[in-house]
């Protein structure tokens, strides 16, 4: 069967009809988001760690990985460039496995962050050591 034909104005209508729809369906049924953590869906969208924002580091992420194998695959069978893209491509991989993992718990354990992974995380201790131990240089004295 031959692909129907349509008009300029023909397609417009679809297209606003079309629109509507998806406006209705969203008003009607709103996303749950049940596999992601209340404490990111409390974030909001212009904040730094919001769901949108590591959506679109993961999709920043995934074309990284995919450019970097497709480099890895056209390069010779041992050459330095061809590691150095698949070591690219393994690390980007992980980084969207540490944002995946983080809109499922709210806790996020790499140690840098953002779209490219280019802000350091600082960590802070927020309890001592249990009570009456001693430290001295760092190491836990008895």
């Amino acid at each position: 069967m031959a692909k129907r034909k349509m008009s300029e104005e023909q397609r417009q209508a679809a297209i606003e009809r079309l629109a509507l729809a998806r406006e209705k369906r969203l008003k009607e049924n709103p996303p749950q988001y049940k596999n992601i953590s209340p404490k990111v869906l409390a974030i909001p969208d212009d904040g730094f760690m919001s769901m949108k924002k590591v959506r679109q580091w993961i999709k920043t992420q995934k074309d990284i990985a995919s450019t970097s194998e497709k480099a890895s695959r056209r390069h010779g069978i041992d050459t330095k460039i061809k590691y150095q893209e698949r070591a690219k491509a393994l690390n980007a991989r992980g980084y969207i496995r540490w944002l995946n993992n983080y809109l499922e718990s709210g806790i996020f354990a790499g140690d840098f962050i953002g779209e490219y992974e280019e802000i350091p995380i600082t960590r802070r201790i927020v309890a001592g050591p249990r009570e009456g131990c001693k430290i001295k240089g760092g190491t836990i004295i008895e």
